[in-house]
């Protein structure tokens, strides 16, 4: 038998989990070769080749890189974020560690607010009395002289609305959870946000002083979770804190500062300038005032920033006490004056030399903006598609159902199906109730599909989905939808439409214009004919054409829609057949489930 060493391709960034999975070993060996060589990472964290390298060095195997091709095809397929795109181009020699930017997610009533408050007021780096001066949405506190960066944005949905935009939503995610109540459905869903986006997190168990608190028990929920403390020989720092006496502040930051440590996060100060919009808001003294998160790069007084389609020159520059200042380095949150319009947050900006060069990137943009629109969606019926190109390796999943009994079967049958198939299903969040907002927004954010088992969705989520193209099937029988996902799989799955009816019209006269074709003379109707729409054809009761409008005229005018009451000229691509007293039924194509 041979004593070669055998040799691996192991990707320039690879989670802990994917990578012990390729190595054949489990996740907990992994992370405990990590951590006796000074990396604590936990299983859905990424590492870089050399530390994965040196973990396969380990387990016997010698570290071979995949090629830079095959790096720049993930890039362009979208697997890896703008912002760690822009990053990888900077110059390795030139990246620093800075400050990590942390959110603090977690239920509503278990203490996120007073946590924050209780660090702002114990460790705001200037030492000010009263801390900050205004509210900007992102503030800096400086322990044992090293910088944190807190975003003070509310809440999982716009941690994960950044990460849709292609943002870096935060570098370590804080969960809080009370140690008198326990994890729960808000909790979960924070967890399974943090997870999706690969980012480390740490637990501050809040309300230790509280008499019923019962720590084990909530260490054995968030255990239940795939959170194992590092107590109990896991990867998860539990942190007991009180934000209302104040208790374990200084550990919390700790852990932070030993996380960040332990996490490449890297940054050019002289290089590229770009970050994230943390908020945005018009004030009726000093029009557009927009947090910025400086992620790479030096913002400087004067800069033209563009982020989205709003751009414009820095006409003011503050720091969270409210103070001018004339430059900011990575990490550091700032607000500025002189945007023309209102950007979104989770907005990637970047800087441009020249207002006109910004105005210029807008408009190109506005012009692809319906076509980015179609190829957002991740529909079960194009994942095939997707794995036969190299696109994706996997199907990431949020899972409704109506009650919690359905859950295990559905999520086991999807397990087993993720064995067969070439394709990884990928259960980002499983929970009993409706579709709701952040479902979406978890699915718009991950590229995944929502699934929902007896449930429905609601009415905000219906049209978030619309808007974002996210893709939801929604099912009454188990092995139906079991079945669905496997065709999908294997590629057999079509897609499925239901027609919805826009309006009517009678065909009063036919014209044949040369060049052009037969153009039928008609009256709207019933609600109205749009050019967008498909036709059917009906002549005695029956369809006898189907097609698309290729002119719709009102007079003597090319129009959008013509409605009720009103004549028109109507083409259609492939029919030259049309006869008087002909009815035009104009309608439009929706997905099932959506």
């Amino acid at each position: 038998m041979s004593d070669e060493i055998k040799k691996i391709k192991i990707p320039y960034t690879i989670t802990v989990r994917d990578l012990a999975k390729l190595l054949q070993s489990n996740s907990i060996q992994v992370m405990k070769i990590l951590m006796a060589n000074g990396v604590m990472a936990n299983i859905n964290q990424l590492v870089d080749f050399d530390t994965a390298a040196i973990v396969a060095s380990e387990i016997g195997y010698e570290a071979v890189p995949d090629s830079p091709d095959e790096v720049e095809e993930k890039k362009e397929s979208g697997e890896v974020p703008l912002w760690r795109q822009i990053i990888n181009k900077e110059d390795p020699k030139s990246l620093i560690q800075r400050p990590p930017v942390v959110t603090i997610l977690g239920h509503v009533d278990h203490g996120k607010t007073s946590l924050l408050d209780a660090i702002r007021h114990t460790s705001v780096a200037t030492g000010e009395a009263g801390g900050i001066t205004q509210h900007i949405g992102a503030y800096q506190i400086e322990n044992n002289g090293k910088l944190i960066t807190f975003l003070d944005t509310p809440g999982h949905a716009a941690f994960s609305a950044m990460r849709a935009r292609g943002a870096q939503g935060a570098d370590i995610v804080i969960l809080v959870v009370a140690a008198n109540d326990g994890v729960m459905p808000q909790t979960r869903e924070a967890i399974s946000h943090a997870k999706a986006a690969q980012v480390p997190i740490i637990v501050a168990l809040n309300k230790i002083d509280r008499s019923d608190a019962n720590q084990e028990l909530v260490k054995k929920q968030l255990s239940d979770q795939g959170l194992v403390p590092d107590e109990w020989e896991g990867n998860t720092m539990v942190v007991p804190v009180s934000a209302k006496q104040k208790l374990g502040i200084d550990d919390l930051m700790e852990a932070i500062l030993l996380t960040a440590e332990s996490t490449k996060i890297l940054a050019n100060p002289k290089g590229k300038v770009f970050g994230t919009v943390v908020e945005a808001s018009v004030d009726p003294k000093k029009g557009v005032m927009a947090t910025l998160l400086v992620q790479n790069g030096t913002l400087k007084m004067g800069n033209v920033v563009l982020a989205g389609s709003s751009y414009g020159k820095i006409r003011a520059m503050f720091d969270f006490h409210g103070k001018k200042i004339q430059k900011a380095g990575p990490s550091t949150p700032v607000q500025i004056m002189g945007m023309a319009d209102v950007p979104t947050a989770g907005d990637i900006f970047q800087v441009y030399d020249t207002e006109k060069e910004a105005r210029a990137v807008v408009d190109a943009a506005k012009n692809e903006a319906a076509l980015a629109h179609t190829t957002q969606r991740v529909s079960l019926e194009e994942l095939f598609a997707k794995f036969q190109t190299g696109e994706t390796k996997e199907l990431n999943l949020i899972i409704k159902t109506d009650v919690n009994g359905s859950l295990e079967p559905i999520v086991n049958s999807l397990n087993e199906l993720s064995k067969e198939g070439e394709i990884k299903i990928n259960v980002l969040h499983a929970e009993a109730g409706n579709i709701s907002e952040n479902d979406v927004t978890l699915a718009a954010a991950s590229h995944g599909v929502v699934i929902g088992f007896n449930v429905q969705a609601d009415p905000v989520a219906k049209k978030k989905a619309e808007n974002e193209g996210v893709s939801i099937r929604i099912y009454n029988i188990i092995y139906r939808m079991i079945e669905d996902i496997e065709k999908a799989l294997k590629g057999m799955l079509q897609p499925e439409f239901k027609e919805t009816i826009n309006g009517k019209a009678e065909v009063l006269a036919v014209f044949s214009i040369s060049k052009v074709g037969a153009i039928a003379g008609s009256r709207v109707k019933e609600g109205e004919i749009r050019r967008g729409n498909k036709i059917h054809v009906v002549r005695g009761g029956e369809t006898i054409y189907t097609g698309d409008i290729s002119s719709l005229k009102h007079e003597k005018d090319d129009v959008k829609e013509v409605k009720n009451g009103l004549d028109c000229g109507i083409g259609l691509k492939g029919f030259d057949s049309f006869e008087v007293g002909d009815t035009l039924v104009a309608f439009t194509l929706e997905r099932f489930g959506l």
